[in-house]
């Protein structure tokens, strides 16, 4: 694939050199302008791409990616796409709803920047895919083995250059992320994981997994990172996690959730030093300022990361377990 795209950028090279030279040793006025190839350009010219191609023509976005830019695209191949199809019920692109089709599509384009492999890192970005309420998606980055994005697609063609971006091929569509997704994505977050699924009773993850619009969702959750629950196993006495009792660990993770709520770093101002109620039913006090979450111990909790959004809500880590 990598040959064929260098072969199609020095076709468009060559023919530009040529044309060019014989404009030199023309006499009339008339020009003809070469222009290098849009990503919507190099991805028609790849046979692998071709479903993406009718998806983008579908969801009416080859005019978007035309313009300017620029754009970094992730870019699945045919088999990722008939994979998506299957996997999710459909007979063909036809059968996705329309506005479903675009949001998912656009949750591979990553507006105002031509990322490079080389130049990602571990991190979030946003991309062009809108939760209901118009709030740009997030899409983990994870380059520790090659690149993969929320922990389920992975670059198998990187940087190829167009005039307006560049292109990742990658092995996966990405579907749209619930709060799981980069919980699960995030190594940063294994703990947490583990603690969700500590117990069989534990119907945390199916929970959080709920669509906005259905009763939890959309849900505000406060993340522990790893560093964090090592501090409250020491803080225990140097106890493992598999130590905490299931009511006791159950109270605990359900102090890091507000349910019904995609409580937004820019919301937290509206609701400083007011009561909050968790899913547990145990109020937890916003701190704005630094900004922190109060817990009923009454030990400030720092927020350090804030807005990972999901379609079904917000994530924000926390340096502390609240308890």
């Amino acid at each position: 694939m990598k040959k064929k795209n260098f072969l199609i950028k020095t076709l468009v090279a060559v023919f530009a050199l040529v044309v060019l030279g014989a404009c030199s040793n023309d006499d009339d006025d008339d020009q003809i302008v070469i222009t290098d190839p849009t990503i919507v350009d190099l991805a028609d010219a790849n046979d692998d791409l071709s479903i993406l191609v009718d998806a983008l023509t579908a969801a009416d976005l080859v005019t978007t990616l035309q313009e300017a830019g620029p754009f970094t695209v992730l870019a699945p191949t045919n088999t990722a796409f008939q994979q998506f199809l299957t996997d999710n019920g459909f007979a063909g692109l036809g059968d996705i709803p329309s506005d479903v089709l675009r949001n998912v599509l656009l949750n591979h384009v990553i507006v105002g920047t031509a990322a490079t492999s080389g130049g990602l890192t571990n991190s979030y970005l946003n991309t062009a895919a809108q939760n209901a309420d118009g709030d740009a998606l997030s899409i983990y980055i994870n380059t520790d083995s090659g690149v993969t994005f929320n922990g389920v697609s992975s670059v198998i063609d990187p940087d190829i250059e167009a005039s307006n971006g560049i292109i990742h091929v990658v092995d996966a569509v990405i579907g749209l992320p619930d709060v799981t997704t980069f919980a699960v994505a995030d190594p940063n977050f294994a703990t947490l994981v583990a603690a969700l699924t500590a117990y069989p009773s534990f119907g945390y993850v199916s929970a959080l997994q709920t669509p906005n619009g259905s009763t939890p969702a959309p849900f505000t959750v406060f993340a522990p990172t790893n560093e964090a629950f090592g501090d409250l196993l020491a803080d225990l006495g140097g106890i493992e996690l598999g130590d905490i009792d299931e009511a006791t660990l159950s109270s605990v993770l359900e102090l890091h959730v507000l349910a019904a709520n995609n409580v937004r770093a820019e919301d937290l101002a509206g609701i400083d030093g007011a009561n909050v109620p968790t899913l547990g039913g145990e109020d937890i006090v916003i701190d704005a300022t630094t900004p922190a979450i109060i817990g009923p111990d009454s030990n400030g909790n720092t927020i350090t990361a804030t807005n990972v959004q999901a379609m079904n809500g917000v994530i924000h880590a926390i340096g502390r377990v609240i308890r």
